[in-house]
C-alpha cells in the first residue's frame, strides 16, 4: 500500500463510518467502461459536490492490495452483475492534485508525479526495469503483472487553476498518457478524472479528446451522482429530524437532465451536523473569486447579475467558454464559469436557438439556485465596484427608507428613476411591467426580506409581499400595483380583500403601499399606510 500506488480502502472506510448516502451505483458505470473505447471518463462538477468521496470510493473498490468486500457488501453496487468481476482486481494509481500542488513548486510538479509513482512501482515490483519514459515504465509493469492500471485523478484541473504558467506542460503530460489510444489501451483498464472544469480546450479541440466528459452542463448518466437527489434528501431529513422545506429552500435548485432537484451534498450534510441552515460556501476560494469575475462587467454583465439577484432568469450561451479561469471573451464566458462553480443553475432549453453566421446556437437558462448561493450574491450588492450597480443599491436603500417613513412622492420618484435605468422590458404598458420594475427598485431588500409575488391572501392575491427574515426589526410590506387607476384604489383593495391576513402570525407592523402608473401622464403615484400591531 502506498501513497500514489494502491492507496487502500481506509479513506472510503472512514466516509461510510459517518452519515453516508449510497452513491456506489457510480462504480457500475465505470465498470461498464472498462476495456472499452469509453475507458477514459472525466467528471466535472462544483466544489464540495462529492468529487473526492467518489474518487476514494473507486480506490477502495479497485485496489487489488486490499479486501473491500465488507465495505461494499451492504450497498447498491453489490447487487450489480459486474460487482465481483472487478472488485479489488487492479493496481490503482491515485493522484489528489489539490494535495500535490500544496507540496511542490510549479516547475517540479510533473517530475514529482512521475518520480514518486515510479518509485512506488519499482518498490512494489523490484524485478521490473524502469523505462526511459514514465509511460514506458507503466508499460513494463503491465507486461510483468499481466494486469492493467486503473488511474484516478482527483481535481485534475487544480494545477491549471493554481499554476497557470505550466498549463501547456501539464496538458502535454496528460496528453502523453491519454491521447494515444494505442498506448492508453495497453496501460489502462480505466481512467477516472474529476475536476471543476471540463478538460481544457486546445484551440478548437479538447487537449485530450479521447475522454468522455460529463459536466454540469451535460452530466449524462452521471446526473444522479453529481449531488443528492430529492429522495435522498427527504430520507436524510426524516432520519435527522431536519426540516425538508428549509433544506430544499437553502440547498436545492440544480437541474440535471431528468433530475429537477439536485442538492449541494456538502451543505446538506453541514446543516445536518450543525443543526443550522446557513451558507457553507463562504469559506471556499471560489466564493472569494466571485466578486472579481462580476466586477469585470463584460458586455454589461452586472446588469445581468442585478436581474439574477432580483429573481429573474437569463439566457446564457455556454459554447464559447475556454474551460479556464482566465480567458473571458464575453459575459457568457463568465456566466458559464459561474455555472461550473455552482453559483448558477443551468437548464438547457431545446427549443431556443439563435441564428448566427456559424449556424444555429443553442442557449440555456441560468438562475441563482437557492438561498445559500443567493446569500453570496447579496454580498455583491455592497461590494461591487461598478457604477450602475452601486447607483441602484444606493437608490434602493433610499427607496426602502422612504417607504418606511411614508414619503409617498419620493417613493414614486425613485420608481421613475429605476425605470429610466432601463431595467424595464422594451414595452411598459401593463401591470406586469410595473411588477418587473418593483423587483429592481426594492433590490436592497433581498438580504432582509423574503419576497413573494402573487401571494394568495384574504379574498384574493396580493401582488408583492415582503416578509422580514428572522431577527429583522423591519416591518412587513404589502405592495399592490395598479395600471391607469389610482394608488388610493390599490390601498382600498388591500383592505377590502383583507390581504394582510396572510401576515396575521407575523406579529410586527405592516406597511401598505399602493403604486399606480398613469399611461397618459407617464407618471407613477404612491399611497402608503401603516398598520400597527
Amino acid at each position: 500500500m502506498g501513497i500514489y500506488l494502491n492507496p487502500g480502502n481506509s479513506g472510503f472506510a472512514g466516509i461510510i463510518n459517518d452519515e453516508y448516502v449510497d452513491k456506489t451505483g457510480l462504480i457500475e458505470l465505470i465498470n461498464n467502461s472498462i476495456e472499452t473505447p469509453r475507458r477514459l471518463t472525466c467528471i466535472s462538477r462544483p466544489r464540495r459536490f462529492g468529487k473526492s468521496y467518489a474518487a476514494q470510493m473507486l480506490c477502495a473498490y479497485y485496489d487489488k492490495t486490499c479486501d473491500s468486500s465488507q465495505l461494499f457488501g451492504k450497498f447498491k453496487i453489490s447487487k450489480a452483475g459486474s460487482y465481483l468481476k472487478y472488485l479489488n482486481k487492479y493496481d490503482v494509481i491515485y493522484l489528489d492534485m489539490t494535495n500535490i500542488i500544496g507540496n511542490v513548486s510549479a516547475e517540479s510538479l510533473i517530475s514529482f508525479i512521475e518520480d514518486n509513482i515510479m518509485e512506488e512501482l519499482l518498490r512494489a515490483y523490484p524485478k521490473v526495469k524502469a523505462g526511459n519514459t514514465f509511460d514506458q515504465t507503466l508499460m513494463n509493469v503491465v507486461e510483468y503483472t499481466g494486469n492493467k492500471f486503473v488511474m484516478i485523478i482527483d481535481e485534475w484541473d487544480a494545477p491549471i487553476r493554481e499554476f497557470s504558467k505550466i498549463e501547456k506542460d501539464y496538458l502535454r503530460f496528460l496528453r502523453t498518457l491519454f491521447k494515444s489510444s494505442g498506448t492508453t489501451a495497453k496501460i489502462f483498464a480505466a481512467v477516472y478524472m474529476t475536476g471543476i472544469l471540463p478538460i481544457k480546450k486546445d484551440g478548437s479541440q479538447s487537449a485530450m479528446s479521447d475522454f468522455k466528459e460529463y459536466s454540469v452542463l451535460d452530466p449524462g448518466v452521471f446526473a444522479e451522482y453529481t449531488g443528492f437527489t430529492e429522495d435522498e434528501v427527504k430520507e436524510l431529513c426524516v432520519k435527522n429530524d431536519l426540516s425538508f422545506e428549509s433544506t430544499k429552500k437553502w440547498y436545492d435548485g440544480y437541474t440535471l437532465n431528468e433530475y429537477h432537484s439536485i442538492y449541494n451534498p456538502f451543505s446538506v450534510m453541514s446543516a445536518i451536523q450543525n443543526k443550522k441552515f446557513k451558507s457553507y460556501w463562504k469559506k471556499t476560494s471560489a466564493a472569494e473569486a466571485l466578486l472579481t469575475y462580476i466586477n469585470m462587467n463584460q458586455d454589461g454583465l452586472q446588469e445581468d447579475i442585478i436581474k439574477l439577484i432580483s429573481g429573474e432568469t437569463i439566457e446564457v450561451d455556454t459554447e464559447g467558454f475556454e474551460n479556464d479561469f482566465e480567458t473571458f471573451n464575453s459575459k457568457d464566458d463568465v456566466l458559464t464559469l459561474m455555472i461550473h462553480l455552482g453559483y448558477l443553475a443551468y437548464e438547457e432549453v431545446p427549443d431556443t436557438y439563435e441564428d448566427t453566421e456559424e449556424g444555429e446556437l443553442l442557449t440555456g437558462i441560468a438562475r441563482i439556485p437557492n438561498e445559500e448561493v443567493r446569500f453570496e450574491f447579496n454580498k455583491i450588492l455592497r461590494k461591487g465596484q461598478h457604477k450602475k450597480l452601486m447607483q441602484l443599491v444606493r437608490m434602493s436603500d433610499e427607496l426602502l427608507k422612504d417607504t418606511m417613513e411614508g414619503k409617498e412622492e419620493k417613493v414614486a420618484e425613485a420608481i421613475e428613476r429605476v425605470r429610466d435605468m432601463e431595467y424595464a422590458p422594451n414595452y411598459y404598458n401593463d401591470e406586469q411591467a410595473l411588477r418587473y420594475i418593483i423587483k429592481f427598485a426594492y433590490i436592497t431588500c433581498v438580504d432582509q426580506y423574503a419576497k413573494i409575488e402573487e401571494m394568495p391572501s384574504g379574498h384574493g392575491i396580493a401582488d408583492v409581499v415582503f416578509i422580514p427574515k428572522r431577527r429583522s426589526q423591519l416591518p412587513a410590506m404589502l405592495i399592490e400595483l395598479k395600471w391607469n387607476q389610482t394608488s388610493e384604489g390599490a390601498i382600498a383593495q388591500i383592505k377590502d380583500r383583507n390581504y394582510p391576513a396572510v401576515l396575521k402570525n407575523y406579529g410586527g407592523d405592516i406597511i401598505l403601499a399602493g403604486i399606480n402608473y398613469n399611461e397618459k401622464t407617464k407618471k407613477h403615484t404612491c399611497k402608503i399606510e401603516k398598520l400597527y400591531t
